[in-house]
């Protein structure tokens, strides 16, 4: 059953996954266009990115060039991606390797700069929710240090009912509220879909804002068109 809660008042949503690679900047484009169109002044963060190339501006992630696009509102590239690194791997490492730190403050920093310029800023998180982000802290720390409501991206596929629940627990146990998830189908082949979905629905206490199917080149404003995001109605 998918829950369908009263509205609240949404300044900013912070997006994260059951692991990598399950759709987290497809999601945050398509808010981004969803918000957008109700007249609202929108830009995404991505506070860490690994995996870049280099350009005429430093690095170019292209997961931050998505972003940068789908948002209306023009930020500086350093308060929309503070952290970006070359290697595709691990956060925590490839800042150990270039002799950096990530630094959650110098993040928080970034992100208040973006909230006095847009109603509403999301933040997409870096891999799943507890991913490393130095020696100390990791994903969770920053979601609860920005205190915003998370949106958890679902990766349908073979394990994603255990992944799903134990992100769902990690977050509300930082005190944070889950205010939704997607079921964003990343594998054409699995088997049972329906019923995996209907366990989730069943078992996340969340509203179910999109079911994503399944398409090779997916378009975030197509997607944006289908979000159930009256939840958020009053944002900004």
């Amino acid at each position: 059953m998918t829950l369908h809660p009263s509205p609240f008042t949404l300044h900013g949503l912070f997006v994260t996954g059951t692991d990598t690679g399950v759709g987290k900047t497809l999601v945050t484009c398509a808010l981004l266009h969803a918000f957008a169109a109700r007249g609202k002044r929108v830009v995404g963060m991505k506070p860490v990115a690994a995996g870049a190339q280099p350009d005429a501006n430093g690095w170019r992630n292209e997961d931050v060039e998505r972003i940068l696009a789908a948002s209306n509102v023009s930020a500086p590239r350093a308060l929309v991606n503070p952290y970006c690194f070359e290697p595709p791997i691990a956060p925590h490492i490839a800042a150990r390797d270039t002799g950096a730190e990530i630094d959650l403050q110098r993040i928080e920093f970034a992100y208040n700069g973006l909230t006095r310029l847009a109603d509403v800023v999301i933040v997409e998180g870096v891999g799943g929710f507890c991913v490393p982000l130095n020696a100390r802290e990791n994903t969770a720390d920053l979601a609860r240090r920005l205190g915003l409501p998370v949106l958890l991206v679902v990766g349908m596929r073979l394990g994603c009912l255990n992944h799903a629940l134990l992100t769902a627990h990690a977050v509300r146990a930082c005190g944070l509220e889950l205010a939704g998830w997607v079921a964003n189908h990343v594998d054409p082949q699995m088997t049972h879909a329906e019923a995996n979905v209907a366990a989730l629905a069943e078992r996340l206490a969340a509203p179910m804002i999109a079911r994503i199917e399944f398409a090779p080149v997916p378009d975030p404003r197509r997607i944006a068109a289908a979000l159930y995001i009256a939840r958020f109605a009053d944002c900004g």
